[in-house]
């Protein structure tokens, strides 16, 4: 479900009250643990965290014109999506992320590559969440996407 929100605070606002929490704890989570340079903005329809162009001009491969994108949060139909490209293109990160999600919930973890899927909003392992977004620099992640997904 994209919205057409301009930014996070109207995204947030057009939530339903359950959701519009947990979106908030996971945003403040987020943004606590934010290394410098990433940026907060919206894209693709959802709350999102990138790279701006004042850092990396040449923008994201696929649209030059959007800024790098690294991470995303979003209200979907049947769940809260969390986006996290580090997760997709770092097997180390990814290991790791799988673990820690083990032995801090209940729940078993519902992940695409670079998305985990949360329906039980009373489950949401929100430190480690901060914690993942402590484990990339701007340009940790730069490197890791010109090595893994920028055409050579």
């Amino acid at each position: 479900m994209q919205s057409k929100a301009l930014t996070p605070e109207d995204y947030i606002n057009e939530l339903p009250a359950d959701r519009k929490e947990v979106i908030q704890k996971l945003r403040k989570a987020i943004n606590d643990n934010l290394p410098k340079g990433f940026q907060e903005s919206m894209g693709y329809g959802m709350m999102g965290y990138c790279v701006p162009h004042s850092i990396y001009p040449n923008g994201y491969h696929c649209n030059p014109k959007d800024p790098l994108p690294f991470m995303g949060l979003a209200s979907q139909k049947n769940f809260i999506a969390f986006y996290h490209m580090g997760i997709y293109a770092d097997k180390n990160l990814h290991d790791w992320f799988v673990a820690e999600y083990g032995k801090r919930c209940k729940y078993k973890l519902d992940m695409g590559k670079s998305c985990v899927r949360f329906k039980k909003f009373d489950d949401i392992p929100y430190d480690l969440i901060g914690e993942m977004t402590q484990k990339i620099s701007v340009q940790d992640w730069i490197n890791t996407y010109e090595s893994a997904f920028k055409k050579k």
